[in-house]
């Protein structure tokens, strides 16, 4: 069945002539002929039959001029691009799996930001753990993190760039006075990897000088609350964090810091859902402007 005769027969039956609905469909008399030829075999109907110089519709073509009307409204409902979301009647969970200290520096704002447009959106936080397929299954909406090398149907946007900064208690020997290359390496360091190692970024960036790390931990949060109750040093990415280092004092290293971009990816399934881009927009503004 070739279902484009759907949308001839709405036009002939709009127009009650050959002629005219060859206009509207941009076909000539003769293949609008055939069209009408082929409606009349698969309908076992003449449609349309002649009535002094016009064509009158038959019983059967009155019948089905609603329902084809309606048909080829739906099917051109289908076919248009998605309509941008009605956000005060939008209901709907989004989950976000951020790295930490996100949540603490851009969630309050973003919460806001999205309960006053859309109060009908719930987010629903998780903590970035260890690399998975949930972008892929269908378990996370949207995840912030540094990419290394995502998979073909990863799609990402970069949201901020973060450099790292030193960050101790009030009491400890490093709030006061320059914070010189030999005075960030001669103290106790409490480093933070994911993955259990004792060396990252920071290292690379100080050799050949060395640090003393005492301690090792799997979250910036981690690493703050240890340097908040000891003297230790926690080297944490600045603008992340800022929520969490609350009484704290930063300061800049004392050499080239390291930075990471940060960046917000979706699955490629997605991309195009209007619902979705609202909130990836509203994710990149909160970031943009804090």
């Amino acid at each position: 069945m070739d279902l484009n005769l759907l949308i001839t027969l709405d036009v002939l039956l709009d127009e009650g002539s050959v002629t005219r609905a060859g206009r509207r469909l941009a076909l000539s008399p003769s293949a609008m002929s055939r069209a009408l030829a082929r409606l009349r075999r698969a309908t076992g109907d003449p449609l349309l039959v002649r009535s002094g110089r016009g064509l009158v519709p038959t019983p059967r073509a009155l019948e089905l001029r609603d329902r084809v009307r309606g048909l080829v409204h739906e099917a051109q409902e289908v076919l248009r691009p998605a309509r941008p979301p009605d956000l005060a009647t939008l209901e709907r969970t989004f989950t976000l799996r951020t790295g930490d200290g996100f949540v603490e520096r851009f969630g309050p704002e973003l919460v806001a930001v999205v309960g006053a447009e859309a109060p009908g959106v719930r987010l629903w936080f998780l903590r970035k753990a260890g690399k998975d397929s949930a972008l892929r299954d269908g378990g996370v909406d949207l995840e912030t993190g540094v990419l290394d090398d995502p998979p073909p149907d990863i799609v990402s946007a970069p949201l901020f760039t973060d450099r790292f900064v030193g960050v101790v208690r009030p009491e400890h020997p490093l709030a006061t006075g320059e914070v010189t290359a030999a005075r960030y390496a001669g103290a106790r360091h409490v480093h933070v990897s994911r993955r259990g190692r004792a060396e990252g970024l920071v290292d690379e960036a100080m050799a050949p000088a060395t640090r003393d790390v005492v301690a090792v931990v799997d979250g910036f949060g981690a690493a703050l609350a240890l340097a908040r109750a000891a003297d230790l040093v926690a080297t944490v990415p600045e603008r992340h964090t800022e929520g969490l280092r609350h009484g704290m004092r930063a300061f800049a290293l004392p050499f080239r810091a390291p930075e990471v971009a940060v960046s917000l990816s979706w699955h490629a399934r997605l991309d195009a859902d209007p619902a979705h881009r609202w909130l990836r927009d509203r994710v990149a503004a909160v970031c943009s402007t804090r």
